[in-house]
């Protein structure tokens, strides 16, 4: 385990959904930040800006708005603040956005995720820990996924960059003895989340009298996992410096989306009008995390049950867009 002095941790993706909860809760215990973001148009740059301003009232946080595909960019930024500890949550997001513009996922994913492993290479890091995705399972007939199952069938171009970057964290920590751990984050969400995932996307289209798209006809499963539960599994990371390791992160109970919607409507007292559609390419029908060996080594164990999850959510919505 490592020391429990202050540390300073480089967060990327700080603008982020998970990123502005993980940086959050290192500035919280004392931690010092260097944040790191580009602030792409993804998705609605103000959500981004409104996570940053609550980050700027602590005094620990340095932020820079740069992209980590820019390798000079991020040298000057190390050579001046020479983290110890590195959080890669930057990334090109989103599955089916990879069918429009695959070349955002090869610049961030890939060339980004290398500049850092380089980085952290010639800086001599205490410990990588980067995001990788419950989608490298791909179309997985097991359930629920184990990181012991083979993960060679990626169904989408984002599956293959995240599987790419667990091959080249193993690449580096053989050559190097740099301490790379991999987060395979499942279906997160929760307050502040992104405006592209579903909970976000159904929420809105509800409250303002639009039709929901309920994709595969509704015969979807996910391993909804609420946000606070990853910033737990993701610290318990950062504090366990090892060569190589590969978790899943996951609620470790996957839903069938017609529940979490109806859990949802419940909540919003509201009933969604719902276009029933054939599964989209890339998507796969089901998620469901095995986190024996989180619960194990990491002390993983989420706590919040999906009702407790979208009613938060849903308290945040409608404080923020003033509903």
């Amino acid at each position: 385990m490592m020391k429990e002095q202050k540390r300073r941790v480089l967060v990327t993706g700080v603008a982020g959904f998970i990123g502005f909860h993980v940086a959050k809760r290192l500035l919280e215990r004392g931690d010092t930040v260097v944040g790191i973001d580009n602030l792409n148009p993804y998705y609605d740059v103000s959500l981004k800006n409104a996570r940053m301003a609550i980050l700027k009232h602590f005094d620990r946080l340095f932020f820079y708005r740069a992209d980590i595909q820019d390798l000079e960019a991020m040298r000057s930024i190390f050579q001046k603040h020479e983290p110890g500890i590195i959080c890669n949550l930057a990334a090109q997001a989103g599955v089916r956005y990879s069918l429009e513009d695959p070349f955002s996922y090869q610049k961030s994913n890939l060339e980004g995720f290398l500049n850092l492993l380089e980085l952290a290479r010639a800086q001599g890091v205490e410990n990588f820990v980067y995001a990788s995705s419950s989608s490298v399972y791909g179309n997985n007939k097991k359930t629920p996924f184990s990181v012991e199952d083979r993960v060679d069938t990626p169904v989408s171009l984002y599956a293959a960059t995240k599987k790419a970057n667990e091959l080249m964290a193993h690449a580096y920590s053989h050559l190097y003895g740099i301490p790379c751990t991999g987060l395979r984050y499942f279906t997160v969400y929760g307050p502040w989340g992104r405006p592209d995932m579903a909970l976000f996307l159904f929420t809105d289209a509800i409250l303002n009298n639009r039709p929901i798209n309920v994709y595969n006809y509704g015969k979807m499963r996910r391993d909804f996992t609420y946000i606070d539960d990853i910033v737990d599994g993701t610290l318990a990371a950062l504090e366990r410096a090892v060569p190589y390791d590969v978790f899943n992160l996951g609620n470790s109970s996957s839903m069938e989306l017609m529940d979490f919607i109806g859990t949802l409507e419940e909540e919003l007292g509201k009933k969604a009008e719902k276009n029933m559609m054939p599964i989209q390419p890339g998507d796969v029908p089901e998620t469901s995390a095995d986190i024996e060996r989180s619960r194990k080594l990491l002390g993983f164990s989420p706590k919040t049950p999906v009702k407790v999850g979208i009613r938060n959510f849903v308290a945040w919505y409608r404080e923020y867009f003033k509903v």
